[in-house]
């Protein structure tokens, strides 16, 4: 604790305001639409080490530049890049730079010794070039990330990353829009993280990061983080249809609820968009599956120095569901590849948000945010994991249920200034959350109809953090990155079933981060990362347990490089290592999280994309874990589920903005489904295809999902189970098969 004093001290001081005078400041805008522009390279080519990125709001400055002629580079990827000449006599120069659309090109793309060319080449690269048309494509565009469903489509899905089987997030942090997706002390599982509530054409870009090597982000960022920012405005009014196989129909549009001229004039957006989405889907059960989404937001400068976002946004989805079906139950043949043992499970969800951000600039273009936000949600789950294992006459089907108010800030505080010759980029932040769930439990259920509440009870759980980070760009080659983190929580359960028995516990824990970036030459970037991150456990196990329990740390290293061939190729690859204090195996019957031992994950993640030709981009993803339990001897001691080999790819094309498309594969190799590797849950290789045309303000969309119709199991778990009429019961593989041929097709109107 002294050390991370010393470490929270030191940083405190480098990050002390210091003031200079500014002689360059500006503000990066699309010349089309006058919206500003973020992530925007700005350097000055005559000055050695001095660029900077714009910020959210397009701002950007140079401090302390003597007087002299300069040349201003800006570049952006996916627009033209744009060279000024400036003559500086003392005097402060306010810019507006703007910058022209153009078809993103990889020799543009610039190699630097910053943070957030590391993290935002690649995504920029994918979200461009990429067709994401739902939830789960949007997840897919990180590199070495795989979903699975297994519940009929409404559920959560499945997450796998680096020789993690995430379950439904227990290790890879979701937000958007700065607020949390992951579910604390979930009924289904600790960090349940379900994106449905998102309609996909509503999202501008994703930021993702693998390993916890980011002060900014907290609970449950062990393997990653994923941040979905959604549109400040939208270029078009559109109307969406789309239909597909199974019974599938999507309805989709968004209108702009201000005038073009605000827009573009006045710096006021705000436009709203709402989906339908139904789906009979594949099962011999009919899935009979509803999505409806409504999400507005409001986009704003609603004074000089500030900027005010708010959204508000409801969704409800409710289905029904198939279930993982016993491999011997389909080979004797009593049921079929697309069966069920249990027709009666399904589920239904709702969730309400209400976000709001204030952003203010002052005058030395350091700002300060403010963000609140809450969330009403609701959950209800029927699942038959063990058919009738426990119970031989009603079967183990069970119920898990959720009511939910969550409620949370996030207040941030960032200045770039330098002392001497240094630039340092300084934040700090605050921010809390609370949720409440006044009813969570678990019952016995026979088609649906409640037996018994096997739990019941009241949760109360409590986050406060804060950090501090600090980059530091000694020079145009060497920038360095640290900072700390400090989350602190108090967990509450009341047993309703037991109204006298109410449990309390509290934790709380430091993780300090670290980030060295080196361009040794003009086109090539090194880069070691080293961190500590966590991922907090249930209230429910928290409070009954030693609260050493509460919050397993994990510790990683991160050894990599960016680099450019030949201009039109950039490739990522990085070693990288991870010991977790503990890991967590979900228990069905239960509804809870089991600790299973300390474990560590060595691994391989190779990422490439080429520009063959103008119209032509090819990428792929390569990954590779090694992952084992410490604690367990040779041989018993293969982590569940956890992928070893995955890898995702294909080429894109996109011929004058009138016709795009693409053929891509997914592949997961085989992995153990029990800790000893006897049984095994089968890989796959997968591959779909999508094109795209545009006629004048029309465009017609086709897309087609395993174009080769081929049997794969989706979802795969290692369970102990017993059939009607079984003596006894048998461990084996237990899937949800997966899509078969589907094609979709749609139209879409702009205007």
């Amino acid at each position: 604790m002294k050390c991370n004093f010393i470490f929270l001290t030191i940083l405190m001081c480098i990050t002390y305001k210091t003031y200079g005078h500014i002689n360059i400041r500006g503000k990066i805008l699309d010349s089309t639409n006058k919206q500003t522009l973020s992530n925007a390279y700005i350097s000055i080519l005559n000055i050695e080490n001095r660029a900077t990125y714009s910020d959210q709001y397009g701002f950007f400055e140079f401090k302390s530049t003597p007087s002299g002629i300069y040349y201003l580079q800006t570049v952006l990827m996916g627009y033209k890049t744009r060279v000024d000449t400036l003559k500086i006599n003392n005097e402060n120069i306010v810019l507006s730079l703007y910058l022209q659309e153009t078809i993103i090109e990889l020799p543009s793309v610039i190699i630097t010794a910053r943070k957030e060319f590391a993290q935002n080449t690649i995504n920029s690269l994918d979200f461009k070039y990429r067709t994401h048309s739902t939830t789960q494509n949007l997840l897919l565009l990180v590199p070495g990330l795989f979903i699975a469903q297994h519940a009929g489509g409404g559920k959560a899905e499945q997450i796998f990353l680096r020789g993690f089987d995430v379950d439904h997030g227990t290790d890879v942090a979701i937000a958007v829009d700065g607020m949390p997706v992951n579910m604390v002390s979930h009924a289904h599982g600790q960090g349940y993280a379900d994106l449905h509530f998102v309609i996909p054409e509503t999202v501008d870009n994703i930021n993702f990061s693998k390993g916890s090597y980011d002060a900014k982000t907290g609970d449950f960022n062990t393997a990653g983080a994923v941040k979905f920012q959604t549109k400040k405005f939208i270029r078009n009014n559109i109307l969406k249809y789309e239909t597909g196989r199974f019974g599938t129909q999507r309805g989709f549009a968004i209108i702009n609820l201000i005038p073009h001229h605000d827009i573009t004039q006045n710096k006021h957006s705000a436009y709203i968009a709402s989906e339908y989405f139904y789906t009979k889907g594949y099962f011999q059960n009919p899935q009979n599956f509803n999505r409806i989404n409504i999400f507005g937001k409001y986009d704003g400068q609603i004074s000089n120095h500030a900027n005010l976002s708010v959204s508000i946004s409801t969704f409800l989805s409710k289905w029904n569901a198939s279930g993982q079906i016993p491999q011997r139950a389909v080979d004797n043949k009593s049921i079929s590849w697309f069966g069920s043992i249990d027709p009666t499970e399904g589920g239904n969800t709702s969730r309400s948000n209400l976000n709001a951000t204030l952003t203010n600039h002052l005058h030395n273009l350091a700002t300060i945010k403010n963000q609140l936000y809450l969330t009403d949600y609701n959950f209800e789950l029927f699942s038959n994991f063990t058919y009738y294992k426990e119970d031989t006459i009603n079967g183990d089907q069970i119920k898990q249920y959720e009511k939910r108010q969550l409620f949370g800030y996030n207040g941030s505080y960032n200045n770039d200034f330098k002392i001497r010759n240094l630039q340092i980029k300084g934040s700090t932040g605050l921010g809390f959350r609370g949720d409440i769930i006044n009813d969570i439990g678990l019952a016995s259920t026979f088609q649906k109809y409640t037996i018994k509440d096997k739990k019941k009870g009241k949760i109360v759980e409590n986050n406060f953090n804060g950090y501090i980070d600090a980059t530091l760009l000694f020079t145009e080659k060497i920038s360095i990155n640290i900072g700390i983190r400090y989350d602190y929580f108090t967990f509450q359960y009341r047993n309703k079933l037991i109204d006298t028995n109410v449990f309390n516990t509290y934790k709380g824990i430091a993780s300090p981060k670290f980030n060295l970036y080196y361009k040794i030459r003009q086109q090539i970037q090194l880069y070691l990362s080293a961190g500590s991150g966590f991922h907090s456990n249930d209230a429910r196990v928290s409070v009954l347990k030693n609260n050493n329990t509460s919050l397993p740390s994990a510790q990683s290293i991160d050894l990599g490089t960016n680099f450019k061939l030949k201009k039109k190729i950039f490739i990522n690859l990085a070693v990288w290592y991870m010991y977790l204090q503990s890991e967590y195996i979900y228990v069905g019957d239960d509804g809870l999280l089991e600790l299973s031992g300390r474990t560590n994950r060595i691994g391989i993640d190779l990422s490439a994309r080429y520009q063959m030709l103008k119209w032509l981009f090819i990428d792929a993803d390569l990954n590779f874990a090694h992952a084992r339990f410490i604690d367990l001897p040779k041989g018993v001691n293969y982590i569940t589920l956890a992928p070893k080999i995955t890898s995702i790819g294909g080429f894109g094309i996109n011929i004058k903005k009138a016709f795009d498309g693409s053929l891509r594969y997914r592949h997961l190799s085989k992995r153990p489904a029990i800790e000893d590797y006897s049984v095994v849950a089968s890989g796959y290789f997968i591959v779909d295809a999508v094109v795209n045309y545009q006629w004048k303000n029309i465009r017609f969309n086709l897309s087609a999902e395993n174009i080769f119709n081929k049997k794969w199991r989706e979802a795969q778990f290692g369970t102990e189970s017993k059939l009607k009429g079984e003596s006894n019961s048998i461990t084996e593989i237990h899937f949800t098969p997966g899509t078969p041929f589907f094609i979709k097709g749609g139209i879409t109107f702009l205007f």
